[in-house]
């Protein structure tokens, strides 16, 4: 079971804030992950409609026809914002 903590107050907020440095831990972050990507570590699962399009050959605005729906739509679920439904999701 996770530990609950309770919120931070305001000044408790501010005086964490003030001790960090985003910039040192985003970098260290992004190197961490690159450490992880080089070891074989980290896998890029990208959402099976991408390997579906791709597999079949066709352009975004082909195979978003192909299937009756918008590129727009299409991109939403290349990009992971939007989840296929109803028969496309089957």
């Amino acid at each position: 079971m996770p530990l609950k903590r309770k919120p931070l107050t305001k000044a408790e907020l501010a005086a964490y804030e003030a001790k960090r440095d985003l910039a040192v831990e985003l970098l260290q972050s992004l190197l961490q992950s690159v450490r992880e990507m080089k070891a074989g570590q980290v896998h890029v699962v990208s959402p099976p409609v991408i390997e579906a399009r791709k597999n079949t050959g066709l352009s975004q605005s082909q195979f978003a026809a192909l299937l009756g729906v918008s590129v727009r739509t299409l991109q939403g679920w290349q990009q992971g914002r939007k989840q296929p439904h109803g028969a496309a999701g089957n």
